[in-house]
């Protein structure tokens, strides 16, 4: 058999069978002893060894962690099966618990065929087996790592070099039980009632593995948490319910395993039964509750926090408090510094509409309704992707590199053409470039589409909670909510268009728009320096670099094609070619992820404060150790989190007090998609950013304002 591994941890070069790392060596192996073909037993597997204290985690992982995943790429007519997995193991870390494996450990899957395969000349040939495998190790700290592995098996012969591992991986399998098992829902507890197991067992110790997420606590302790006992055949438990529970399920399975073997003996020595309990009765699922007692405490407090007060959320339901907080929200993204470049573009409208009231309030409905519909637009597609796994949250579109360099391309031509360098109408045909004259009402509803694309990655005050309530609720009702916001941002701008006094603020049309339509080109370039600010985050100063080349190379293109005669032919079809050429040598830049993390480029942030990359593992180390923290949730893209970056958190009082109370500052930095962040701000009852949460022991977390000031926060640390 010949296996050759495509991917290393640390390089993508072809480098051995295995791939390794500090922390684990994976292998992928297989198993077929009586050749390959339809009905013959084969078997791949994926097998972990790890380094001493660290592990890997089982199908649910438990307080934290992540499922190893195996991603095939077979032969047509080739399928893997399910994953067998092993019985895991118990790891403790302060307060939480996990599931897992640690020693070396098997991964199985077993290998079908629909047909026989051609046989190849010779009858030497071999097909080949193609894995990209995904998992965390995790010690104290975690690291997320991948490695691609091919093999080779043979057509004609046998494969059997690793039939001890495969038998032992075997043996490590949860053995099914024949006995019924129920489960009893009681309140906050699950009675639980399991018959078959071996006569072996009786009188000792077991413990529950669910395969089910998030239905029981993974750090109860047995004889405090829960108790369990005999009665004769019979073995029962009550175990207590996750406060992060979804909707009771029908069945329930569940892996049983002696007590002492989960802190004792290896995973690759591991033994359990396999049962699926009938559930009776059904629990309240906290996941529909409208809100728990941690979240309502930080909303209250965050609330309080809010300039002229909070908003309280209705006894009605927290829809109609969702709605509300929208559409305050959509109002007051007006005032986000990330919006300000929008603000132009809606001057000029008003500016070019003078005196005419009719074309005014036209332009002011179908503004409206661009944004409206793009807020509905986009939260349609964020729960859309949402309800296909994706772990996404609302300014999702600039966590992708190419998204923020198609819009930095967008708003350049923009301000060209503000500038005065073209116009619309030279590079297309008239019926088409006359539209804008023709329907202002459609140049209205385009100008609302393009303030929501701008202006989405912001977070503005009762927006951020509004959502965290909208992303849990029915497609309607969330739809709602989206709904609500968009009105809310353009309502100001649709009652300044029906009120007549509005428009008897305004200027006589007269030769000092065309003036201040020049001097509104620099903010639609001062946003472009933002978005490639943005890509240096993301894709590094090579990517930065790549798209200032293309800017300024479809900058001189669009100048060639104002030229007459021979000379635009010529110089347009020269920078036509040179752009074409820049794209194709250095735009891959663009999308290459910057070979460092934002979160651990350095330790100093901007503010000159020790800032540390934030991790769910960090936070639990922090608290175990009762340690106070602050997080500052960001990303790249939000302005409004660069300005409290400079103005709230680089303040030397605020740093003077962080420093007195022990306040140890974590940065997780969401400019590219991090689905741990987003589970983390969904935890929090938040879709976006920025958001603050300062945590200490024995106190609710604190969720602070959007718009943070130096006295909320200060008044936050000295209650510490």
């Amino acid at each position: 058999m010949s296996a050759r591994a495509q991917f290393d941890l640390k390089s993508s070069t072809p480098h051995s069978s295995a791939v390794s790392s500090p922390q684990v060596q994976a292998e992928l192996i297989a198993h077929a002893p009586e050749g390959l073909g339809p009905g013959k037993l084969a078997w791949l597997g994926l097998r972990i060894a790890h380094q001493k204290d660290w592990h890997t985690y089982w199908k649910n992982p438990g307080d934290s962690g992540l499922p190893t995943e195996l991603r095939w790429e077979l032969p047509p007519g080739m399928e893997a099966g399910e994953v067998a997995w092993p019985v895991p193991r118990l790891f403790r870390i302060g307060r939480l618990a996990n599931y897992g494996y640690d020693g070396e450990v098997l991964l199985v899957a077993p290998l079908q065929m629909a047909q026989e395969l051609p046989p190849a000349p010779g009858g030497m040939g071999t097909v080949r087996i193609g894995l990209h495998a995904t998992w965390l190790a995790c010690r104290v700290e975690c690291i997320p790592e991948e490695g691609r592995f091919v093999l080779d098996l043979p057509i004609q012969g046998t494969t059997a070099m690793h039939a001890a591992a495969f038998a032992q991986a075997q043996a490590a399998q949860p053995v099914p039980l024949r006995g019924s098992s129920q489960v009893h829902v009681e309140g906050e507890r699950l009675q639980l009632s399991v018959q078959g197991l071996p006569e072996a067992l009786r009188g000792q110790k077991l413990q529950v593995f669910p395969e089910t997420p998030a239905v029981l606590i993974p750090a109860a302790v047995e004889g405090k948490d829960w108790t369990q006992a005999w009665d004769g055949n019979t073995w029962t438990a009550s175990l207590p319910l996750s406060p992060e529970r979804g909707k009771a399920p029908t069945l329930l399975p569940l892996v049983l395993a002696p007590l002492q073997q989960s802190a004792a003996q290896s995973s690759a020595s591991a033994q359990g039964w396999h049962t699926v309990a009938a559930v009776e009765g059904a629990w309240a699922s906290a996941a529909t509750a409208e809100v728990s007692p941690a979240l309502a405490a930080a909303l209250q407090a965050n609330q309080a926090a809010q300039p002229g007060g909070g908003v309280p959320a209705p006894a009605g339901g927290s829809f109609w408090f969702a709605l509300l907080g929208g559409l305050l929200g959509g109002m007051l993204l007006n005032l986000m510094p990330c919006v300000f470049p929008v603000l132009a573009i809606k001057v000029m409208g008003f500016a070019r509409h003078g005196k005419h009231l009719h074309a005014q309030r036209v332009g002011g409905l179908a503004y409206t309704a661009g944004v409206v519909l793009s807020f509905l637009a986009l939260g349609g597609l964020l729960l859309a992707l949402r309800a296909a796994g994706e772990q996404l949250g609302w300014g999702f579109q600039l966590q992708s590199p190419a998204v923020v360099a198609l819009l930095a391309g967008l708003f350049t031509l923009i301000g060209l053409n503000l500038a005065g360098l073209f116009e619309f109408g030279q590079f297309l045909p008239s019926s088409v470039a006359t539209l804008q004259a023709r329907h202002p009402a459609a140049d209205a509803l385009l100008t609302g589409v393009l303030a929501v694309a701008i202006a989405s990655p912001c977070t503005a005050p009762f927006m951020g909670a509004a959502l965290g309530f909208a992303i849990d609720m029915p497609a309607p009702q969330a739809l709602a909510v989206f709904g609500a916001l968009g009105l809310g941002m353009a309502l100001p701008y649709l009652l300044a268009a029906w009120v007549p006094a509005v428009a008897g603020w305004l200027p006589r049309p007269g030769a000092w728009m065309d003036t201040f339509r020049r001097a509104m080109a620099f903010p639609m370039f001062a946003t472009v320096v933002w978005l490639v600010w943005v890509l240096g985050q993301q894709s590094g100063i090579d990517g930065a670099g790549a798209l200032l080349a293309l800017l300024v190379a479809g900058s001189s293109l669009v100048w060639a094609l104002t030229l007459r005669g021979r000379s635009r032919a010529v110089l347009a079809t020269a920078l036509l070619a040179l752009t074409a050429w820049l794209a194709g040598s250095i735009g891959q830049h663009i999308t290459r992820p910057a070979q460092a993390a934002a979160t651990g480029q350095a330790a100093m942030g901007a503010e000159g404060t020790a800032w540390q990359p934030w991790s769910a593992q960090r936070v639990q180390e922090l608290a175990a150790a009762g340690t106070p923290v602050f997080i500052d949730f960001t990303a790249a893209w939000c302005i409004t989190c660069q300005y409290n970056k400079r103005n709230t958190l680089a303040n030397a009082e605020v740093q003077a007090d962080f420093a007195a109370k022990g306040v140890t500052l974590l940065r997780a930095d969401w400019t590219r998609r991090d689905s741990a962040i987003t589970t983390a701000l969904a935890q929090l009852g938040r879709n976006g950013v920025p958001v603050y949460v300062l945590q200490a022991p024995g106190r609710e977390p604190l969720v602070l304002s959007e718009i943070l000031s130096v006295q909320e926060l200060r008044a936050a640390l000295a209650g510490l």
